[in-house]
């Protein structure tokens, strides 16, 4: 990988770097996590940072399919998150 020359290059590199680590400690988050709750909250949080990732990675390959991937990840990240809530706190997804 070459080095960034200009402050737009340092400045996304410092910023896939952050939503990377948060990434991981979401990642962590999610293993260690005391109850079923936290365990939800954590895979929300990480699909966020994913969508982050992806619209970085857009940004960074001056792509426009990144952020209709991004907007379709957007989608079922919501609808996974709420159904599996659903599922924990009710035992069911449909009623």
């Amino acid at each position: 990988m070459i080095l960034p020359t200009g402050l737009f290059e340092w400045s996304l590199l410092i910023a896939i770097l952050s939503v990377s680590v948060s990434q991981v400690m979401a990642m962590v988050r999610l293993v260690i996590g005391p109850g079923n709750g936290d365990r939800i909250l954590a895979l929300d949080t990480m699909v966020i940072n994913a969508i982050g990732l992806i619209v970085l990675l857009g940004i960074a390959q001056g792509s426009e399919v990144y952020f209709e991937a991004a907007l379709i990840f957007a989608m079922l990240g919501f609808v996974s998150t709420v159904a599996y809530a659903r599922f924990i706190l009710r035992g069911d997804i449909i009623e």
